[in-house]
Formats: C-alpha cells, structure tokens, sequence
C-alpha cells in the first residue's frame, strides 16, 4: 500500500494507474470463467479448452515478439495504447456475443492485440518517473495488479452465476466477458483523457526496449 503512494504524485501517472487497474480487472474474467463459459454454452471438452488455449498463446506470442514494435514504431505509444484496448473490448465483445465456438476463435486474434496495451501502458508511465523511482514503480504497479485480481474472481463469477440463473431476467452467459468489454471502454475513454496532457516526446522508450 505504501508503494501506491507514488501513483498520486503525478495526474498522468495516476490516471494512466486507474487505466492499468481496470484493465488488469477486465483480463481475469479470462481465467475465472473462460472454462465454465465454454462448459456451459458450447459444450466443449478438455481437449477443446486445451487446444484454444494453446491458439491464445500463440496469438500472444506472436504479438508480443512481431507485432508490437512495429505498431509502436507506427503509431507511437499512446496510440498503440488506445488501440490495444480498444482491440481487447472488441475481443471481449466477441467472446460474450459468439453463439458458437468457431465465432468465438475468431476473437482470439483480436484479443492478443489487446497485448500492445500493455506494453505501451508501461512505457509510458516509466518515463513519468525518476531512475531512482522506477523500483517503486513496479512495486505499485504489482501492487495494483494484485487488488485486482483479488476482485476480479467474485466480480465475473458472481456475475456468470447470476446471468445463467433462474432469476436472471434474460439468460446472458455471456454477461462476464461483455462487462470487461465495458471496462476496457472505461480504461479507453480515461486513457484518451489523461493522455491529452502527455507530451509526445520520447516515443522511442518502447522501442528500445524491444531491441534484442
């Protein structure tokens, strides 16, 4: 808790943290409910969890290793910021609204662009501090992750169970990726606003970071 106290001392910086928080929020709807999800409304097995998870992961590591230095390179930092989470609601809208498993692969590769986000989220609040802080800001930072995902299991559980239950008003089983998808709206529209008042010097930041 002591850590987060570094978040308030700059209005980017806190605002880019508020955007990293409801984002690492809208991410756990993906392993607290991924499995029931796709139990539930489309009937798959082990092996076919187990095969669209491997799909996921390729998808993240292709992004992460081709595709965010030239996105980056392209649009700079906050640009990419903005599009990786409009990508991840769009993702998230996918998943939520497909009514059949081969329509929900399709969000997949979507969704790992969602990944850019990250990177750029980052990098950007990296060069909001001093060297002698950025320790600190990584504990902040793993400090907000962790509130998250201490949240984000009862939120989108609770919200599963409520939505295919017998008082629901309408069956939605969807309704927990749908809300992350609301979420990363939220993130988008606070990014958007905070990050009107960044200067955009110094995109290279991420890309050197990149560099091999």
């Amino acid at each position: 808790m002591g850590a987060l106290h570094l978040l308030r001392t700059d209005r980017a910086l806190a605002g880019l943290s508020v955007v990293n928080f409801i984002a690492q929020l809208a991410h756990v709807v993906l392993p607290s409910t991924f499995v029931l999800y796709a139990t539930y409304r489309y009937g798959w097995n082990a092996t076919t969890v187990g095969l669209t998870l491997a799909m996921v992961g390729i998808c993240a590591m292709a992004v992460q290793g081709a595709a965010i230095g030239p996105i980056v390179r392209c649009f700079g930092e906050r640009r990419a910021l903005l599009l990786g989470l409009g990508c991840g609601a769009i993702g998230f809208l996918i998943f939520g609204a497909a009514p059949s498993g081969p329509l929900f692969w399709i969000g997949i590769p979507v969704m790992a662009l969602w990944g850019v986000a990250g990177a750029a989220t980052q990098a950007l609040m990296t060069r909001l501090v001093a060297p002698n802080q950025q320790g600190q800001l990584q504990g902040a930072t793993n400090s907000v992750q962790s509130v998250s995902q201490l949240v984000g299991p009862f939120l989108f559980t609770l919200t599963f169970a409520w939505f295919i239950g017998a008082q629901a008003p309408v069956k939605l089983p969807g309704a927990p990726f749908l809300l992350a998808a609301v979420l990363l709206v939220l993130a988008l529209v606070i990014a958007a606003r905070v990050l009107t008042g960044v200067k955009p010097h110094g995109e290279e930041t991420l890309l050197r970071r990149l560099e091999p």
